[in-house]
């Protein structure tokens, strides 16, 4: 009895330090700024664009826009416009909406992230919002850098 009793306890102290090892060698996830172009509505404006932002960089953004290139059907860039999301606290998601006047929804088949006009936060490199910039796009247009 004494025996099974002093296999068992080895064997769950191998198990516990196998969790123990695994939790060790797992890599943080990198760090990233997520935007996802969500939604785009008409509105009174012209074409409501809902973006969700994520700010998984470790560090709060105090400031950050992006110039966008909207192109046409055509595949041609209709306009260039600046979008500012404000301060980005870390770890936080948020949803920003722009109204963009006089733009058909229906006419745009893609949105280009041209740059980063603004990337300020206390130990945030200025290229890390286009450097560790993730796009996606649940809109049905195209979306990224």
């Amino acid at each position: 009895m004494k025996t099974a009793t002093l296999i068992f306890s080895a064997a769950v102290a191998t198990v516990s330090s196998w969790g123990a090892l695994a939790q060790e060698t797992a890599s943080p996830a990198p760090a990233a700024l997520s935007l996802e172009l969500n939604g785009a509505q008409p509105s009174d404006k012209g074409c409501r664009l809902t973006f969700v932002v994520k700010n998984d960089l470790g560090a709060d953004l105090s400031k950050a826009a992006f110039e966008i290139a909207l192109f046409n059907e055509a595949g041609v860039v209709d306009r260039l416009t600046v979008l500012d999301f404000k301060d980005l606290p870390a770890g936080k998601t948020k949803v920003v909406r722009f109204d963009l006047a006089g733009t058909d929804c229906g006419k745009i088949s893609r949105v280009l992230v041209n740059s980063a006009t603004e990337c300020a936060g206390t130990g945030v490199e200025p290229a890390a919002c286009m450097g560790k910039l993730k796009t996606d796009s649940k809109a049905g247009i195209s979306f990224g850098v």
